[in-house]
């Protein structure tokens, strides 16, 4: 395989992604943390009724004589040092993950089915064990040609390699040493065929041709293993192909958009047509309007997170792991114009899949029609997709399991507790499915 000439890599980093983005919505925060210390005038028109009783009340306590008679001008001038140190953290964080000396070294292993720029990769030989486990197998003796064979979904846009991240932070790598045979759909980068690509076409095309050459690989049934988008995706597939599967998991799969908070779904759809100009000229909605869409759920976490990481020791595990997780945030794909369409406007603005109007090649996805053992994972820390937002589908597909590992979205699946918390279970699951 040609080496990417795009990988992340010291000196070529560029996230945060987009930088300018995160800079700025720094810069606010200090502004109005300024402007909103008790030297304000509390009864200014900008503020909320509730934060000009709090600014009050602040400032009626600086006022108290057992204070001393600066502590009116103390507390705005600490504000003022707080922020400008913040600041300060946030620039040494994003400089000290820029040149921080980490590069991914894995290897892929072979592409077994391809079509157009998605690749179907094998984990299941002995030499994709877990490096950090010495490439010891961890299956009974004998055991490979009766591994549970699965394949992995993941999002659309995001690289597939989350699920094998870094030495021990593969989840595959580590399944395929507990008796698993893991497959990975890497869906690729849309050229000008995937850029004409509508949900159905990734569903019923793409994916069901996914699911056909991976059952042929393992000579019978699989189980289909779904993350984040690519969960929502995996529950149409099980209800159009449930003769190919063994059982279907979701690990964090969005389904109810409005169950995490109405407005703001709906908020993202509304700002469909500013995005419209882009989408015309890319046949994409680029990366970096990617990530603004996921930076408004969480405005200030990855400022937050980029001080916190100034702060490590950034020759530490959990040093280089945070870098390994931001790289691959920062290397995201693009999704097809008319796919962003089907998202934004159907899924975020009018809730379809959990409005039971979703359709794939013209039929309803209707969870309730799946017949499959299903296990069904709603991380309970994340933000990306609210537990209330995955949760529905343990309820609506019959006998589902439901399990509530205490983590985030990507902590879930390649974290420093993840075989704790998501691997374990899920590789118990999968052996029940024999």
């Amino acid at each position: 395989m040609i080496p990417r000439t795009d990988a992340p890599a010291p000196l070529r980093r560029r996230g945060p992604r987009p930088l300018l983005l995160h800079l700025t919505l720094a810069m606010l925060r200090s502004t109005v943390s300024r402007a909103t210390s008790p030297s304000s005038n509390p009864a200014s028109p900008n503020l909320s009724t509730a934060f000009a009783e709090a600014t009050a009340a602040i400032a009626a306590a600086l006022r108290d004589p057992a204070h001393a008679d600066s502590a009116a001008d103390a507390f705005p001038r600490a504000v003022v040092e707080a922020t400008l140190r913040q600041d300060a953290d946030l620039i040494s964080g994003i400089a000290a993950y820029r040149r921080h000396p980490y590069t991914r070294t894995l290897n892929e292993p072979d592409t077994v089915w391809a079509e157009g720029e998605t690749r179907l990769l094998d984990y299941g030989g002995p030499e994709h064990g877990d490096p950090d486990d010495g490439g010891e197998d961890h299956a009974a003796p004998g055991s490979a040609a009766h591994a549970v064979p699965a394949l992995f979904v993941p999002s659309l846009v995001n690289r597939a390699y989350v699920l094998d991240l870094a030495p021990g932070h593969s989840m595959l790598r580590w399944l395929a040493g507990q008796g698993i045979r893991p497959l990975l759909l890497d869906w690729g980068w849309p050229t000008e065929v995937e850029r004409r690509f509508t949900l159905t076409d990734y569903v019923a095309g793409r994916l069901e041709r996914a699911i056909d050459a991976a059952a042929r690989l393992a000579a019978g049934k699989i189980a289909l293993v779904g993350y984040c988008m690519g969960g929502t995706l995996a529950v149409a597939a099980a209800a159009r192909r449930p003769e190919l599967l063994s059982g279907l998991g979701l690990l964090a799969a969005p389904w109810d958009f409005h169950a995490g908070g109405q407005e703001q779904a709906q908020a993202l759809a509304r700002a469909l047509p500013l995005f419209e100009p882009a989408l015309a000229f890319n046949q994409t909605l680029p990366i970096d309007l990617l990530q603004v869409l996921f930076s408004l759920l969480d405005p200030w976490g990855v400022a937050d997170k980029y001080r916190a990481f100034a702060r490590l020791d950034q020759a530490s595990a959990r040093g280089k792991l945070f870098v390994a997780l931001e790289d691959w945030l920062n290397d995201g794909v693009p999704l097809a114009a008319p796919v962003a369409r089907e998202c934004l406007a159907g899924w975020f603005g009018e809730n379809t899949p959990a409005a039971g109007t979703w359709r794939i090649a013209g039929m309803p996805v209707d969870p309730a029609s799946v017949r499959l053992p299903t296990f069904v994972a709603t991380p309970a820390r994340d933000r990306i997709v609210p537990p209330e937002t995955a949760r529905p589908l343990a309820a609506l597909i019959p006998g589902a399991v439901l399990h509530q590992p205490a983590a985030g979205h990507i902590g879930m699946v390649a974290g420093a507790t993840a075989e704790r918390v998501l691997w374990q279970p899920l590789r118990d699951w999968l052996h029940g499915l024999n």
